[in-house]
């Protein structure tokens, strides 16, 4: 390896080792990071594994499993079960939390995770990836569902992989965030973008636009905006982006900007956003906020909510930080009353004497 190269192990010594736990943390994240390699090894062999198409079996969310999502949920949960540093995990693909018992030894920390993320993408060949985040466990006592239920701003530690042209980890403890690519040469990460910042504009944004019936008048409003371009109130063009991976949307926005949006519809109203606070929203709200940038519901900071489910959904708005402030802001005027939406000339009232 050529000198002067940081490797992921290097920086958690570096970051965490003065820190509560830190040494624990720190192999932990190394542990996190073995099983993003295997899970890398998966992906990238595609069809040639088996792994492509559909399970006859349904997720606690109500979603199709693919060969692999339960894949990589095993890789992690060997890693976290045989690593001795957590005293419990939950995912994404599993209906309630698993706690660490004997023979196996027990932790400080609390392992949530969403192991492949976009899913739907594997069998044409579109970037997925995976979702980690880390909390304090109790001290002592058996660990409970109720001790997974911690706000977004007391997480430890948060990041993603991202099973792409190359394999990156995301990740943050706090102190900035900051890319690691994977040499498959020597199986190491290395430190590839430090200090990653979101710039505070942009003119990108990301949304399924086919629910677009089903949104709030705030979010309307604003993407009517965007799309209106040069020709609007915005003055501007816009692009829009949709990957359908929260990883691969999370990862644009990091490198160049952008404002990603889940937001809260009424396609169903029993669900009031889509994405999971526990091991989407709060791992991403703590990297996007840590470079700069800013997340919400529309309504509220998503770090400050107080969770009440393992598999509690919430609207998500998440990137740079005026585009996500104005969108905030247009869901106030529209609470209160206060708000004027674009309403674009192509379907304004025309008269004999009007220009």
């Amino acid at each position: 390896m050529p000198m002067g190269r940081m490797t992921l192990s290097k920086f958690l010594i570096e970051n965490v080792g003065g820190t509560r736990d830190g040494a624990a943390l720190a192999a932990l994240l190394v542990d996190v990071a073995a099983a993003v390699k295997a899970i890398a090894a998966l992906c990238s062999k595609g069809a040639l594994s088996g792994a492509t198409g559909s399970l006859d079996s349904i997720n606690v969310q109500g979603e199709t499993q693919k060969p692999l999502d339960v894949l990589s949920n095993n890789e992690f949960v060997n890693v976290f079960q045989m690593g001795g540093l957590v005293a419990g995990l939950a995912s994404e693909e599993m209906d309630d939390p698993i706690p660490i018992e004997a023979p196996n030894r027990r932790g400080p920390f609390l392992a949530v995770f969403d192991p492949l993320d976009g899913s739907s993408n594997i069998d044409v060949n579109v970037s997925v990836g995976s979702i980690f985040s880390i909390l304090h466990a109790p001290e002592s006592g058996d660990t409970v569902a109720g001790d997974y239920l911690q706000p977004g701003q007391r997480q430890v530690a948060a990041g993603y992989a991202l099973y792409g042209p190359a394999t990156l980890m995301v990740l943050t403890v706090g102190s900035g965030t900051h890319g690691f690519t994977l040499d498959r040469e020597v199986g190491n990460f290395v430190l590839t973008h430090p200090d990653i910042q979101i710039p505070a504009d942009t003119s990108e944004f990301a949304i399924n636009t086919s629910n677009e019936r089903f949104w709030e008048p705030p979010v309307t409003r604003y993407v009517s905006e965007c799309k209106a371009g040069k020709t609007g109130p915005r003055e501007r063009d816009f692009n829009m982006r949709w990957i359908a991976s929260m990883v691969a949307e999370v990862h644009r926005i990091l490198m160049r900007g952008g404002i990603f949006m889940y937001p809260r519809d009424t396609k169903d109203p029993s669900k009031p956003g889509r994405l999971r606070l526990l091991y989407e929203a709060n791992p991403m709200s703590f990297l996007v906020e840590q470079a700069g940038g800013v997340s919400s519901t529309g309504r509220e900071r998503l770090l400050d909510l107080v969770p009440s489910q393992i598999h509690q959904r919430v609207p998500v708005i998440l990137g740079s930080r005026n585009e996500v402030e104005r969108l905030v802001r247009y869901h106030a005027e529209y609470d209160t009353g206060t708000d004027k939406p674009y309403e674009s000339p192509l379907f304004s009232e025309r008269g004999l004497y009007r220009s």
